[in-house]
């Protein structure tokens, strides 16, 4: 079987997480690691070029049906059971969360008493956001009908949105709260109160006809373990100690008795 993960270094930490795990119960696992956005993975999950693949249940929503609603991770694992073609399948989410977030720096929110992203309808249209690539597309209509947002400028920063944020060349930016330099760069990540952002409950997202008991068994052991708390330890080690993923995650599945 074939483990995926997006571009991103979370997405290859999780995805090295479940190949490990799945070699230490016998499952022959190939690993392809850093494939891109959703918009190129999706497809090579659903026609079974990859097998397993770590996702983010409410952005999953949001890609397979555009008129999704729901917030809740209740609300949003069940329309996904509906949502979902009958050859992929989501098996039990984690608690671990990494969400969405709309982020400023302390002194932009001081200055401009930001501290909800309604908030920001006062100041959005002199504000540069930026976010991944795809981030404009997918949120632009969204944060203008909840929330009233216009932006002065969209950019397209990836994983340096943090930085970006930090050194002034936008103001606002899609960081997930996972993210250590959240931390490290002193930024505020501003309540969403209106519920823009979907539930992102970490979650296998799995090509039904390449797994087995074996495969689900240890997967949604991995989701029985995994917390928010623990996904931001172990993202500081990969983002700002530069430990290799690969030695992360096997460090986790150790701790938690798992391989």
């Amino acid at each position: 079987m074939t483990v995926g993960s997006f571009d991103f270094p979370e997405s290859v930490l999780l995805a090295s997480i479940y190949a490990q795990a799945l070699t230490a119960k016998g499952v022959t696992v190939t690993e392809k690691p850093n494939i891109g956005s959703r918009e190129v993975v999706y497809d090579q999950i659903k026609s079974g070029g990859l097998t397993v693949l770590p996702e983010y249940v409410g952005s999953l929503l949001g890609f397979v049906d555009k008129n999704a609603t729901a917030k809740s991770t209740a609300d949003v694992v069940a329309a996904l059971k509906t949502a979902l073609p009958p050859e992929l399948e989501i098996l039990t989410p984690s608690a671990a969360e990494d969400n969405n977030s709309l982020t400023v720096t302390k002194e932009t929110a001081t200055k401009n008493s930001l501290t909800t992203i309604e908030d920001l309808a006062k100041v959005s249209k002199d504000f540069v956001v930026g976010g991944p690539p795809e981030f404009k597309d997918r949120q632009e209509e969204n944060f203008k009908t909840v929330y009233g947002l216009e932006f002065k400028a969209w950019e397209p920063t990836g994983a340096t949105t943090a930085d970006a944020i930090k050194s002034g060349t936008i103001q606002v930016g899609n960081v997930f709260t996972t993210d250590p330099k959240i931390i490290l760069n002193d930024l505020v990540s501003l309540q969403d109160n209106k519920s823009a952002f979907a539930a992102e409950n970490v979650t296998p997202l799995v090509n039904k006809a390449g797994v087995d008991d074996t495969v689900r068994t240890t997967l949604d052991a991995i989701s029985a373990k995994l917390t928010t708390q623990g996904l931001l330890d172990m993202m500081k080690r990969v983002a700002v100690d530069k430990d290799d993923p690969p030695v992360v995650a096997k460090d986790w599945l150790t701790q938690n008795g798992l391989v």
